[in-house]
Protein backbone atom coordinates (compact mmCIF):
# COMPACT_ATOMS: atom_id res chain seq x y z
CA UNK A 1 0.00 0.00 0.00
CA UNK A 2 1.23 3.73 -0.46
CA UNK A 3 0.32 7.02 0.15
CA UNK A 4 -0.90 7.65 -2.88
CA UNK A 5 -3.26 4.95 -3.39
CA UNK A 6 -5.08 6.70 -0.94
CA UNK A 7 -8.64 8.64 -2.74
CA UNK A 8 -8.70 12.56 -1.67
CA UNK A 9 -12.05 11.07 0.59
CA UNK A 10 -9.57 8.58 2.70
CA UNK A 11 -7.34 11.39 3.09
CA UNK A 12 -9.61 13.77 4.40
CA UNK A 13 -10.62 11.53 6.99
CA UNK A 14 -6.39 11.31 7.95
CA UNK A 15 -5.64 15.02 7.80
CA UNK A 16 -7.78 16.06 11.61
CA UNK A 17 -6.54 12.68 13.29
CA UNK A 18 -4.43 13.56 16.13
CA UNK A 19 -1.47 12.36 17.54
CA UNK A 20 0.76 12.95 20.35
CA UNK A 21 4.80 13.22 20.15
CA UNK A 22 7.44 14.06 22.29
CA UNK A 23 10.62 14.29 19.68
CA UNK A 24 14.09 16.26 20.66
CA UNK A 25 12.10 17.60 23.60
CA UNK A 26 9.39 18.95 21.10
CA UNK A 27 6.12 17.75 22.96
CA UNK A 28 2.47 18.07 21.43
CA UNK A 29 -0.42 17.04 19.78
CA UNK A 30 -0.48 18.12 16.11
CA UNK A 31 -2.69 16.33 13.20
CA UNK A 32 -2.00 14.53 10.70
CA UNK A 33 -2.48 17.69 7.90
CA UNK A 34 0.70 19.20 9.08
CA UNK A 35 2.72 15.63 8.72
CA UNK A 36 1.51 15.17 5.42
CA UNK A 37 1.98 18.74 4.28
CA UNK A 38 5.77 18.56 5.50
CA UNK A 39 6.92 15.44 5.68
CA UNK A 40 6.79 12.49 3.29
CA UNK A 41 5.52 9.94 5.09
CA UNK A 42 5.01 6.26 3.46
CA UNK A 43 3.12 3.37 4.82
CA UNK A 44 5.61 0.30 6.47
CA UNK A 45 3.96 -3.52 6.24
CA UNK A 46 4.63 -4.81 9.86
CA UNK A 47 3.30 -8.39 9.92
CA UNK A 48 1.17 -8.43 7.06
CA UNK A 49 -0.59 -4.85 8.01
CA UNK A 50 0.30 -1.40 7.40
CA UNK A 51 1.22 1.01 9.10
CA UNK A 52 1.65 4.87 8.73
CA UNK A 53 4.45 6.53 10.81
CA UNK A 54 4.88 9.97 11.26
CA UNK A 55 8.63 9.79 9.73
CA UNK A 56 10.08 10.49 6.34
CA UNK A 57 10.06 7.10 4.19
CA UNK A 58 13.87 8.26 3.74
CA UNK A 59 13.68 6.62 7.24
CA UNK A 60 12.32 3.25 6.59
CA UNK A 61 15.75 1.45 5.84
CA UNK A 62 17.10 2.50 9.14
CA UNK A 63 13.80 1.05 10.86
CA UNK A 64 13.79 -1.95 12.92
CA UNK A 65 10.63 -3.58 14.47
CA UNK A 66 11.93 -4.77 17.82
CA UNK A 67 8.58 -5.65 19.57
CA UNK A 68 4.75 -4.64 18.61
CA UNK A 69 1.98 -5.44 20.65
CA UNK A 70 -1.66 -6.23 19.05
CA UNK A 71 -4.50 -5.63 20.73
CA UNK A 72 -7.22 -8.31 21.21
CA UNK A 73 -9.82 -7.44 18.66
CA UNK A 74 -6.66 -6.23 16.57
CA UNK A 75 -7.39 -2.55 16.22
CA UNK A 76 -4.78 -0.85 17.86
CA UNK A 77 -1.05 -2.02 17.97
CA UNK A 78 1.94 -0.81 19.83
CA UNK A 79 5.58 -1.00 18.71
CA UNK A 80 8.72 -0.41 20.07
CA UNK A 81 11.24 0.92 17.33
CA UNK A 82 14.95 1.29 16.64
CA UNK A 83 15.35 4.57 13.68
CA UNK A 84 19.12 4.85 13.43
CA UNK A 85 18.74 7.84 10.76
CA UNK A 86 20.24 10.27 13.01
CA UNK A 87 22.10 8.47 15.88
CA UNK A 88 23.72 4.66 15.73
CA UNK A 89 23.39 4.05 19.54
CA UNK A 90 20.71 1.90 20.33
CA UNK A 91 20.23 3.61 23.24
CA UNK A 92 19.66 7.11 22.03
CA UNK A 93 17.55 5.37 18.43
CA UNK A 94 14.35 4.51 20.33
CA UNK A 95 10.81 4.88 19.67
CA UNK A 96 7.22 4.02 21.04
CA UNK A 97 4.43 4.29 18.53
CA UNK A 98 0.82 3.51 19.54
CA UNK A 99 -1.33 3.27 15.96
CA UNK A 100 -5.12 2.76 15.95
CA UNK A 101 -7.34 1.36 12.61
CA UNK A 102 -8.25 4.14 10.79
CA UNK A 103 -12.31 3.54 10.83
CA UNK A 104 -13.47 1.75 7.78
CA UNK A 105 -9.55 1.20 6.35
CA UNK A 106 -7.39 -1.61 6.16
CA UNK A 107 -4.58 0.43 7.92
CA UNK A 108 -3.43 1.48 11.23
CA UNK A 109 -2.36 5.59 11.73
CA UNK A 110 0.37 6.87 14.50
CA UNK A 111 -1.94 8.79 17.69
CA UNK A 112 1.27 8.74 19.63
CA UNK A 113 5.18 8.82 18.63
CA UNK A 114 7.78 9.20 21.32
CA UNK A 115 11.46 8.87 21.83
CA UNK A 116 12.22 6.09 24.11
CA UNK A 117 15.58 5.01 25.44
CA UNK A 118 16.51 1.62 24.29
CA UNK A 119 15.35 -0.95 27.14
CA UNK A 120 16.02 -4.56 27.04
CA UNK A 121 13.57 -6.87 27.79
CA UNK A 122 13.33 -8.31 31.25
CA UNK A 123 14.37 -11.79 31.36
CA UNK A 124 11.41 -13.66 32.76
CA UNK A 125 12.50 -16.49 35.14
CA UNK A 126 9.56 -19.14 36.09
CA UNK A 127 9.57 -20.17 40.16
Amino acid sequence: MKLSDLSPEVLEKVKPVRWDRIIEKHEGPEDWESVLRYYEPEFLEIEGRWVLLPVEKSHHPNITILRSIWSADGNSLTLFLQDTTYEDDPFFSGFMAVCDRLKGEDFFLAILYHEWFVIERAEVFEP
